[in-house]
């Protein structure tokens, strides 16, 4: 901003009282012809756009991103169009349960939302910071986000909402034990990993298709807190996952992150043994193993925080050509919810702000609308077709057509043929978490679960208790003692 400049109304009136509201005499009322008053006022009392329901308390950077690998007989992508191309991105950062004014250290996943700036328009990978998800089906996601709420006659934060839920759906539980886990509070952002979790779809020049998961590997090594460390410093410095960010951009070591993918075939996706766009299980390393694909780096703060990182809008439903969705149910359902969600909480044309514009040229019909600030497309027709303007559609990004498993249509149980919650939380569990990893999430568990009270205490708790003891005995043994139960029954 530049300095040395005569203050003004937002219509460029110059300001002669700045801090003194227009009065009858010196201790008289204000009239109302003080204008400015009224729009400092006004202005103030509207600085705030509504709250993100989910993920209100973030960060967030630029950055680019870098291909080092060519997976070109996967995508026929321009962003991956050959090593080295460079793509602009912004990365927004965020807890998801939490309030804007919460701490960003709780127990809670993390957002890791990714907008990559391409020449075919804008690429959102909208995740978290773990590879699944508490339930597979967008129509539970409203629920499942009252219960990591405030209970509606407390306003307080509700453990027996939460541990019913869960224990209602084991379908949750893989993602449970990773959020009990010292995952569950990773050290700030820049030590942990990014996942687009969901399951999308790749595109080649011979419009063969793939389906793909995307990950991010922190070049920083992984870090966490232990619970301990985390409730400690929600009340030492609840900014702190925001500072670290900040703090480490501004000192120029900037944190970088290896994109990767996994593969499958459509073959594949057909004979894999749990359903492949389940959101609550992962494709195992040993049968799809990782390729690497990129660098991401972060190396510059917003100037402004409200203008970017707040207003910064991420929906799964940007994609470009070469990357395509799945019939990944939470996926589908996300497509509507994300930009309905931009759409009341900043506007219809929130895609014009300048951290959700595409920087590359943009041709279509779309008018008017609250805060159009680009032109509104002039004196252009405003219709399609029209013998005008000589705009075309181009039948070189058409996706290629695909098959789908059924022409039925009902309304099919989500777990129908794919009920085993139990096994990939059991890999985890004994197979992946080390001896102090197994104890630790033990513990947080026993706290997190202690919260439960009120006459279903005991039915939540044994109903939960079953399905630790169905992930591992070791798992539910060790969250019984804790809690002081007795496991004679869970044994028989």
């Amino acid at each position: 901003m530049s300095k040395n400049k005569k203050i003004t109304t937002s219509t460029g009136c110059p300001v002669n009282h700045y801090e003194d509201t227009q009065t009858v005499g010196e201790r008289g009322p204000a009239l109302l012809q003080d204008f400015f008053l009224q729009e400092k006022l006004a202005q103030f009392n509207r600085e705030r756009i509504p709250e993100r329901i989910v993920h209100a308390k973030g960060t967030g950077a630029y950055g680019k991103f870098t291909v080092t690998h060519d997976i070109s007989n996967y995508s026929r992508a321009n962003i991956f169009s050959e090593i080295g191309k460079k793509t602009k991105l912004f990365v927004r950062f965020s807890t998801v349960g939490g309030e804007k004014g919460s701490a960003d250290t709780e127990r809670d996943p993390r957002g890791f939302a990714v907008k990559f700036y391409t020449e075919d328009g804008n690429w959102d990978i909208v995740g978290n910071n773990t590879p699944v998800f508490f339930i597979k089906d967008a129509k539970k996601f409203p629920d499942f986000i009252h219960t990591q709420k405030r209970n509606p006659k407390t306003n307080c934060k509700d453990a027996t909402a939460v541990w019913d839920y869960w224990s209602l759906n084991p379908e949750s539980l893989h993602q449970v034990l990773i959020l009990m886990s010292d995952r569950g509070t990773p050290d700030g952002y820049r030590h942990m990993n990014g996942y687009g979790s969901h399951t999308f779809s790749l595109v080649n020049k011979d419009n063969e298709r793939f389906y793909v998961k995307f990950h991010y590997k922190t070049k920083q090594g992984n870090k966490t807190f232990t619970d301990a460390e985390a409730t400690e410093l929600k009340g030492t410095d609840p900014d702190y996952s925001q500072r670290d960010l900040v703090n480490a951009i501004e000192n120029g070591n900037f944190p970088k992150w290896t994109l990767k993918i996994q593969i499958m075939t459509l073959e594949e996706a057909k004979s894999f043994q749990w359903n492949p766009f389940d959101l609550t299980k992962i494709w195992p390393h040993s049968d799809f193993p990782l390729m690497d694909v990129g660098e991401m780096e972060l190396n510059e703060i917003p100037e402004n925080y409200f203008q970017d990182v707040e207003q910064a809008a991420f929906s799964p439903s940007n994609l470009v050509d070469g990357i395509g969705f799945s019939p990944d149910k939470m996926l589908q359902g996300r497509i509507f919810a994300y930009p309905d969600a931009q759409r009341y909480r900043i506007g219809a044309n929130y895609n014009a702000l300048p951290v959700n514009r595409c920087p590359y040229d943009t041709t279509n019909y779309h008018r008017d609308g609250a805060m159009r600030s680009d032109g509104n497309g002039g004196s252009s027709k405003n219709h399609f077709p029209n013998s005008f303007d000589g705009n075309y559609v181009d039948e070189k990004h058409k996706s290629p057509s695909y098959e789908l498993d059924s022409n039925e249509v009902a309304y099919f149980d989500r777990n129908l043929n794919d009920d085993d919650h139990y096994s990939q939380p059991k890999g985890l569990f004994e197979e992946v978490m080390t001896e102090a990893q197994q104890q630790n999430t033990i513990s947080n568990i026993v706290g997190a679960m202690g919260g439960i009270e009120g006459e279903k205490k005991s039915e939540i708790i044994n109903r939960q208790l079953c399905h630790w003891f169905r992930v591992s005995p070791k798992l539910g043994a060790g969250i019984a003692k804790g809690l002081n139960i007795n496991i004679e029954q869970y044994l028989k």
